[in-house]
């Protein structure tokens, strides 16, 4: 287990930068395109608390039995929303498919103030087999 990040972030770019320290940092070498996969996640769950939470209320990250592990805590109690059934090209809600497509477990627990989701990555390593 790589250790958790647990430093503050006020956008998603600080997110990301956690989150690439700790992929960078894990031996074995986490693979391009799992990394990849991983900053998208994380980005779009930080800009999610940011756009739609009343703002990120808490952020931490880690890597786990090959997965990596990002949670992100919002003020809001509404749940994501997806832009199925929605007006043609309507604004928003076409990042949540993308973390569910994208993630191997989605937990939502509500807080008293707000809510926290947590996801895992599915991590591939350089080297290992497919």
């Amino acid at each position: 287990m790589t250790d958790t990040q647990q430093t503050p972030v006020n956008k998603a770019a600080d997110a990301r930068d956690r989150v690439h320290e700790l992929l960078h940092a894990h031996r074995p070498q986490v693979d391009e395109l799992s990394a990849i996969d991983a900053l998208l996640v994380t980005s779009e769950l930080v800009t999610n608390a940011q756009r739609h939470g009343g703002g990120v209320a808490g952020f931490s990250a880690r890597i786990a039995g090959g997965l990596l592990e990002v949670t992100v805590a919002d003020r809001s109690p509404r749940h994501p929303a997806t832009a199925i059934g929605r007006e043609k090209y309507g604004v928003g809600g076409y990042g949540w498919p993308m973390i569910q497509k994208l993630t191997s477990c989605v937990v939502i627990v509500p807080t008293g103030d707000g809510k926290v989701i947590t996801v895992t990555v599915p991590l591939r390593f350089d080297g290992a087999a497919d």
